[in-house]
């Protein structure tokens, strides 16, 4: 492949290379040096690189470019381009990445996720509409609406695919695809490229071109890893030690649990270091201060689940902590993964106990590499049982999350009436048959009159309402809608 030296080099038009040199950037990244120009041959293109190598300028610069070399009439709510995200912060990360790489272009863009009203996003829908940056369930909800028409749509975008099907989206794909003009170019990123992404693959990209700038499930090099041994009730005291002795400024915080995340955030509150949380529960606005805080500097430790794995994006962020390790070992590499990137260095702090040897054998056996152990004066930990590459019961399946997992995605979904009712929709075949059909539909008004009363139905996540309906197979046998224009 030819040597890319500079961004002028992949033929982007003046008004994108002048945007690119404000924002202080001068050469292209790798996935970036490969993926603009096949996006700008207008072909299909299947691309995996680990988490912070520059993917979502990867495809808004040839987006931003394409669609000012084919000028239309522009249409209240009718989008050109549709890039579908998991996650709330993935979204409007993804979104201002449009804004600041088109600020001389006269595209309009917007963003579209839940947590928020519906009413300010439809009025957005009332006026031109270029870029359309969307999570699959509030977009589904105004397409029912029909504040939303996706007829129109040029390019289609699916940003961290993989994490999409973790977190059981393929349903809310597929209706997606069902309602978009069969003449698209679609593009697909990914951090890896798993089985099921290339199933996912088959059925959606027509002769892709493609992108691997990374050995699957890799931790970047620039990431220095290491563990710390501690027993289980020390944590939180090892935690506050090493962020004063080493002076940390800016450190995310991992825990496998909303409710976690809030507890640790109040203990270190207490321990005189101004933390702040981050997780499904909160809402829309408390997710978007503490971020700003956190990016401001103004609050040191931001404490977060996984449903901020992949969505942060924070310029040279220094530290990462595993204060719990995850139940999943990919999830490990796109934790650490939010630190050394775009070139600069990083430290991935792990704090394991006794309970977590297996989870860290796991690690351990994805990365192929052992993780150093670091001991901290008097935070020892007792003996422990040697780690065995024995499964994690927890992460046999790589793509189901234990329920606890499930229910902090964050969303506006509601679960069923009863745990007896999901057992039920669950196990019965007639209903495991009909579920596709009712998705999304109320069912009928009934007369309730002699019927026991319900248990009051509680917040559930969007991803976790789809993981708890049976989940098909990534494409059914029926046709797929494919580019038109093979």
């Amino acid at each position: 492949m030819t040597q890319v030296s500079n961004f002028a080099s992949l033929q982007l038009a003046q008004p994108l290379l002048r945007a690119i040199a404000e924002a202080g950037y001068t050469d292209p990244t790798p996935v970036q040096a490969q993926a603009i120009p096949l996006v700008l041959q207008g072909g299909d293109l299947l691309a995996a690189a680990q988490t912070g190598t520059g993917k979502t300028a990867g495809f808004t610069l040839p987006i931003l470019q394409r669609l000012s070399e084919k000028p239309v009439d522009a249409r209240p709510g009718q989008p050109r381009c549709l890039i579908l995200t998991p996650t709330r912060e993935l979204a409007a990360q993804v979104e201002e990445s449009v804004q600041t790489y088109g600020k001389y272009l006269p595209h309009k863009s917007m963003v579209m996720f839940g947590g928020v009203g519906m009413v300010p996003q439809v009025q957005q829908l009332k006026k031109r509409v270029d870029i359309l940056v969307a999570t699959p369930g509030r977009l589904l909800d105004h397409c029912g609406q029909k504040t939303l028409d996706l007829s129109r749509v040029e390019i289609l975008v699916l940003d961290e695919a993989d994490r999409m099907l973790d977190m059981g989206f393929i349903r809310d794909i597929r209706r997606i695809l069902a309602m978009l003009p069969a003449q698209r170019q679609n593009l697909m990123f990914s951090a890896t490229f798993s089985e099921e992404i290339r199933e996912l693959a088959d059925g959606l990209l027509h002769n892709p071109g493609q992108v691997e700038v990374a050995r699957r499930n890799a931790a970047s090099e620039l990431v220095q890893q290491t563990v710390h041994l501690v027993a289980k009730d020390r944590k939180r005291d090892l935690l506050s030690h090493l962020i004063r002795s080493h002076k940390w400024q800016q450190v995310l915080v991992f825990t496998r649990t909303k409710h976690g995340a809030n507890r640790l955030a109040e203990k270190l509150e207490k321990d005189g270091i101004p933390a702040a949380a981050i997780h499904g529960n909160k809402s829309q606005g408390a997710r978007t201060r503490a971020l700003s805080q956190f990016k401001a500097g103004t609050v040191p430790v931001l404490v977060a689940t996984d449903i901020a794995a992949r969505g942060l994006d924070i310029e040279e962020l220094p530290h990462v902590v595993n204060f719990e390790l995850p139940n999943i070992p990919e999830d490990y590499v796109h934790r650490i993964g939010r630190t050394g990137r775009a070139g600069s260095s990083g430290a991935a702090v792990s704090l394991v106990d006794d309970e977590e040897m297996q989870m860290l054998a796991g690690i351990e056996k994805l990365l192929k590499r052992s993780i150093d152990r670091v001991a901290v004066e008097g935070f020892e930990a007792p003996a422990v049982r040697p780690a065995h590459h024995t499964p994690n019961p927890a992460a046999r399946n790589e793509h189901r999350r234990p329920p606890r997992e499930q229910r902090e995605r964050g969303g506006n979904r509601q679960q069923p009436a009863s745990k007896g009712a999901e057992r039920h929709h669950r196990h019965n075949p007639a209903h495991q048959a009909a579920a596709p059909a009712r998705e999304r539909h109320p069912a009928p008004a009934r007369d309730n009159r002699s019927a026991p009363a319900r248990e009051p139905q509680s917040p559930m996540s969007e991803a976790a309402r789809h993981q708890a309906q049976p989940q098909p197979a990534l494409f059914s046998p029926a046709p797929v809608r494919r580019n038109g224009n093979r």
